[in-house]
This record gives C-alpha cells, structure tokens and sequence, in this order.
C-alpha cells in the first residue's frame, strides 16, 4: 500500500503533514537514499529518513495511544514553555505525544493523547457522530425545563447545538453525552439558562471509559485499540 510521504510522516506520530512538506522543501527527507519530491509515495519496505534518522513504519505497535485521567488544573497544551501546567509535563511520557482534543482548566476526565496524528480528526469531528459522555454538577436545584431544553439544541457561539441525550441524576447533577466539541461548549450551555458549572468530568469517549484514579494513564488494551479502529473506520479526516 502506498501512503504519501507527508500523510506517512503524520500517520508515525513524527511530525504534521505541513511540517512534512517543509521538511521535503529544505531536501531533509530521503526515500532509499534519495530526496523524494513533493508527493511522493512511500511503499512497504521503503527506508524513510528524516535528517539521517532512520523513521519507523505506521503498524500500531510503533504507535502510542494513552488514556489519562485529566485533574483539575491541567492545561490540555503542549506548549510547555508558555503553560507551566501543561499536561506533557504531568504525563511526563518519554516520546513524543499530544494531546486528542481538550478539557478545559477547570475540567477533569478522561482525554487520549497519542503519537498517531491521522486518528485525530477521525475522533474529533463532529459529523462522524463519536459521542463523549460526562457527568456535570451545577450551582443550584435544577428545575423546570432544564434538562429537556439543553437536549433539544441550545443557541451558543453564533450557532445552535446539535439535539443530545441527557438525564438528571441528582438535585444539582445531570449525565450528558455530546458528539461535538464546541468551546466551552457545556459550559456556555448551562449558562444560557442562568446555571453555572461547579464540576465537569469526563467520563466516557467512544467505547473508552473512565477507569482510572486522577492523574494517572494508562496504554489501551488491544481489544480498546482494536474496537476502536472499527467505530473510526468509515469517519472522514481533513486532507
């Protein structure tokens, strides 16, 4: 099978797809010991290296895929030079790894982060429909049309949220469980009704739940890993 070069790069976690084509540019790139052009295919067996360094293939084994119980606190950034909290500092990985998708500050849940930078759009779209499930707890006793209101679409950021499933299981706490990814997205809509949000945790991404005390990580299992590449498999990604 081929892959373009850029696509390869980004699919081994080494680096985007733009930071590919640059690399390319500047002739920092060779396939068997010559400077592919732009566009050019990788095939099984080809060595790729990037500056002299030899670069592993895409199989799943090369790759990195950890489930991490965000706390409190922790800024889902790789910027570890402008966020003293950064959550490639807590995690402490010795690869290379980023963050798929966010929890805001105030947040904590379940998030991945990984080295497979062609599984990220896959998860994170919102018209692939992968849902997200948290549990929230709010500043007052919910009443009236709450909860039915926030299922149907709520009017946020210039646009209306997609219908939901939701449920209350508490005085102050409700289940929900979205398959977008707008800022702040809970947040915002819990303000439109005049609540704000006390805790927000996150605890189930796709066939993925929450299972493990905060702060720590875990590597997927391979029937996670495995079941998830079957829900992604038809999703559709940028280019």
């Amino acid at each position: 099978m081929e892959t373009r070069i850029n696509k390869f790069l980004s699919e081994v976690g080494f680096c985007s797809r733009r930071a590919a084509d640059k690399l390319l540019e500047a002739g920092k790139i060779t396939i068997n010991g010559h400077v592919p052009e732009l566009g050019t295919k990788v095939q099984a067996g080809d060595e790729v290296r990037v500056e002299g360094k030899l670069v592993g293939g895409g199989e799943r084994e090369n790759l990195v895929y950890l489930a991490f119980h965000k706390p409190v606190g922790i800024v889902c950034t790789t910027d570890q030079k402008r966020e003293e909290d950064n959550i490639i500092d807590f995690i402490g990985y010795p690869t290379r790894i980023f963050p798929i998708g966010r929890l805001d500050k105030p947040s904590e849940g379940l998030i991945f982060l990984t080295n497979d930078g062609d599984i990220v759009n896959k998860i994170l779209r919102a018209r692939n429909h992968h849902e997200k499930e948290y549990i929230v707890t709010v500043d007052r006793i919910i009443i009236g049309d709450f909860i039915s209101d926030m299922g149907k679409g709520v009017p946020i950021l210039d646009t209306v949220t997609s219908p939901c499933f939701i449920e209350q299981t508490g005085d102050r706490e409700f289940r929900i469980v979205l398959t977008q990814g707008l800022n702040r997205q809970i947040r915002r809509m819990c303000e439109h009704f005049g609540y704000r949000v006390g805790r927000l945790k996150r605890v189930r991404i796709m066939n993925m739940h929450l299972d493990m005390p905060v702060g720590t990580w875990r590597d997927f299992k391979k029937s996670e890993l495995d079941e998830m590449y079957s829900l992604i498999d038809d999703s559709s990604k940028t280019v």
